[in-house]
């Protein structure tokens, strides 16, 4: 009885915790907004999705984690309820939780070194829980175990675990390594005791070595068919503690003895109160740079949430001692701290512009890290489509971030942008015609396989622009000339009878089964419709406009794509969360609520920025549904400069689009020591006019150097 009763005076110690500020544990002036469960839960209301989720389908939206974690860090440790599929491997609605897994990211993919705590657990690995036993802050998770009877505690460091287990049982204690089961494919894996106390060991698939320490001895390490996939290992602790059981344990992508260095460094004999206080303490560090005044509690709690999520990826991959292993899966010390590629097809958009602003060192090592990958490649890599290492590494290079090999970087920019075979597929065809050709499909559906023709053309002629930039800056006016003619190749798949963006055969005719409501993985279109397409040209919008025969005709189709009903029976998973025809749900389109701006009509654009971030943030019963994939904190990055009033609508040019705030009062710390003061003026939420230093300017643009003086942007509105 004595012990039930302690469980549930430390799980209700555990909550307040992680709720309100304790004197001498935690500050929580920022962290407490954070709820790191919004995401987790999956949007079912066909209203919002635009279709019914077919018979066995979530929808792809959320697809986060409610875990610890550092900012951009290698351990992301956090709850498992189900290893596939998941995009997260954590799901709100589930019940079970199957395991406690060290990386993550959101994307079917990660979820390394399963480990639970086991008591009598029978035929099956895995507990019930109940999410009024449960709670969750940043750098810090907690949930009692119904089936176990055992209340688990998380935090972590950069590249270290910290688990802390209260058994209600101190008999027969066990300790799961499911090593066989990850996000990622596990071709083998491997456990071994060191000591009485220690344990060490091998994952595949992403190829995760640890070292783990307990403060309780082992008694046995059980073994079963180690390394198949069927596999799984079981620590048995010896009897006789009664305390708390901690595990502590390191993480290496390189060796077992880098994992136990990095531990020693990071964790050492650190408890676990201290841990998750220096965690906390992190995060206030980089939440405090944004300040709000203003705003609803909810609004403060999603933008704060959301502040959060963005700086959880890309993630740390080198050890303490600067080892990594690199592309070529040689390990090396080059004295970069070593990052994983962006997710860049999403992030270039805004993410990887907000972490240049907020961690430039971070940045820093982010674009040395491609560039590593490039001088072994030949090519700088992307993430899944385009070539957006070009804009990322642009904008940051033109916003002062040029402590790296520039001229060495340009050239293999200039590589991807020239040499087939490389990271821009069709590369010779895009230079030779002018866009990229599609086949004539009778029957094309949502599977249809293509080139993505009009999607690659359209963003290759912004990765030519963003290029051109850097070539400018260096002074090559030869390659300056050439990307620039080329970035107005997206002029070449623009139907002038349709006014869509549209396929056009080898020939150079139109695509003639088209239909600009359907939506395609990668036939014509990479993962949208013609009308999602259609409105990205951010590095020529004055060019764009004349396509459409002028302003008038290019507002008027602007109306027909946000009133243009979605069409229920276009299924297509991840093109979800629709206002007319517009897809907040994943990225293609996201430059197009800010694009009534440029026909001198601030108020429509605002008008569709405040439903999104009123209506499809924090959605559902519990507000914990998002509109789409934040698998990589795109969608929380777009949240974060639209509730600010600036937005970086081309990523590659260091300016931002004004916007009306949802905040009074945002006081922005750059790094720089320099404040960037944005006040809102007026009761409504129309933009009349902007001042800068208290003087009005013409256009609704502000330059990146304002961050740099330290500067007043008032927001006047009716």
């Amino acid at each position: 009885m004595r012990n039930s009763a302690k469980s549930i005076l430390n799980i209700i110690l555990i909550v307040l915790l992680a709720s309100t500020t304790s004197k001498g544990q935690t500050i929580s002036t920022y962290t407490k907004y954070v709820n790191t469960f919004i995401g987790s839960e999956g949007v079912t209301d066909p209203k919002i999705l635009g279709y019914e989720l077919p018979k066995g389908w979530r929808a792809w939206s959320g697809l986060t984690f409610p875990g610890s974690s550092l900012p951009n860090a290698m351990v992301q440790l956090s709850p498992m309820t189900k290893f596939q599929p998941a995009g997260a491997g954590y799901e709100y609605e589930d019940s079970v939780i199957v395991g406690f897994t060290h990386t993550n990211k959101g994307h079917w993919n990660l979820g390394n070194i399963p480990i639970l705590p086991l008591s009598n657990p029978g035929a099956q690995f895995g507990s019930r829980f109940t999410h009024k036993k449960e709670s969750a802050s940043p750098g810090f998770y907690q949930v009692y175990l119904d089936d176990y009877h055992v209340n688990v505690s998380l935090t972590s460091t950069l590249r270290c675990g910290y688990h802390r287990y209260e058994y209600k049982n101190n008999i027969d204690r066990q300790i799961l390594f499911d090593l066989s089961k990850a996000l990622s494919h596990v071709s083998t894996w491997k456990i071994e005791q060191v000591g009485e106390f220690a344990l060490q060991g091998f994952q595949s698939g992403e190829n995760v070595y640890f070292y783990a320490v307990l403060n309780t001895k082992i008694e046995k390490l059980e073994k079963k068919d180690e390394g198949q996939h069927t596999g799984f290992a079981i620590v048995h602790l010896a009897n006789g503690s009664t305390g708390p059981v901690e595990l502590k344990i390191g993480l290496s992508f390189v060796s077992v003895e880098n994992a136990k260095q990095n531990l020693e460094k990071e964790i050492g004999n650190k408890t676990f109160e201290v841990i998750r206080k220096e965690a906390n303490q992190k995060w206030e560090t980089l939440l405090s740079s944004i300040q709000v005044k203003g705003g609803t509690y909810k609004q403060r709690q999603m933008f704060y949430s959301c502040f959060y999520r963005s700086f959880l990826w890309p993630a740390l991959r080198s050890d303490v001692n600067g080892e990594f292993t690199d592309i070529k899966k040689n390990v090396v010390k080059t004295g970069i701290t070593y990052y994983t590629e962006p997710s860049l097809w999403d992030t270039y958009r805004n993410k990887d512009v907000l972490l240049e602003l907020i961690s430039p060192d971070v940045t820093l090592n982010v674009i040395k890290s491609l560039k590593d990958k490039g001088d072994k490649t030949g090519f700088i890599p992307t993430f899944f489509h385009g070539d957006h290492a070009a804009s990322s590494i642009a904008g940051a290079y033109l916003r002062g971030i040029d402590n790296f090999d520039i001229k060495g970087t340009y050239q293999l920019l200039l590589r991807n942008a020239n040499v087939e075979g490389g990271t821009r597929p069709f590369i010779v065809e895009y230079i030779k015609k002018g866009y990229i050709a599609d086949p004539d499909i009778a029957n094309p559906n949502v599977e249809t396989k293509g080139k993505a023709g009009v999607s690659k053309t359209l963003e290759y002629a912004y990765d030519d622009y963003s290029v051109a930039q850097i070539a400018k800056k260096l002074g090559d006016t030869a390659n300056y000339k050439i990307l620039m003619a080329r970035s107005k190749n997206y002029k070449n798949v623009f139907d002038p009878s349709t006014k869509f963006m549209r396929g056009r055969l080898e020939n150079g005719e139109w695509i003639k089964n088209f239909n600009p409501q359907y939506p395609y993985y990668e036939y014509m279109y990479r993962e949208a419709n013609a009308w999602q397409v259609s409105f990205f040209a951010p590095h020529d919008m004055p060019g764009l406009i004349k396509l459409y025969g002028g302003s008038k005709n290019f507002e008027a189709k602007l109306d027909s794509f946000f009133t243009t009903p979605w069409n229920p029976n276009y299924i297509a998973r991840n093109v979800e969360t629709m206002i007319g025809q517009y897809c907040q749900g994943n990225q293609p389109d996201h430059e197009a609520p800010f694009a009534y701006y440029f026909v001198g009509k601030p108020w429509k654009s605002q008008k569709i920025i405040d439903y999104i971030l009123n209506n499809l943030y924090g959605i559902g019963e519990r507000g914990l549904e998002l509109s789409g994939m934040d698998d990589a904190g795109e969608m929380s990055a777009w949240y974060v400069f639209s509730a600010l009033g600036l937005y970086p609508f081309s990523a590659t040019d260091p300016e931002y689009i004004v916007t009306v705030p949802l905040f009074d009062e945002v006081k922005w710390k750059t790094n720089t020591g320099k404040i960037l003061t944005i006040t809102k003026s007026g009761k409504g939420r129309t933009l009349t006019s902007i001042k800068v230093n208290g003087k009005e300017i013409k256009g609704y643009f502000v330059p990146n150097n304002l961050f740099h003086s330290g500067s007043k942007i008032e927001v006047i509105t009716k």
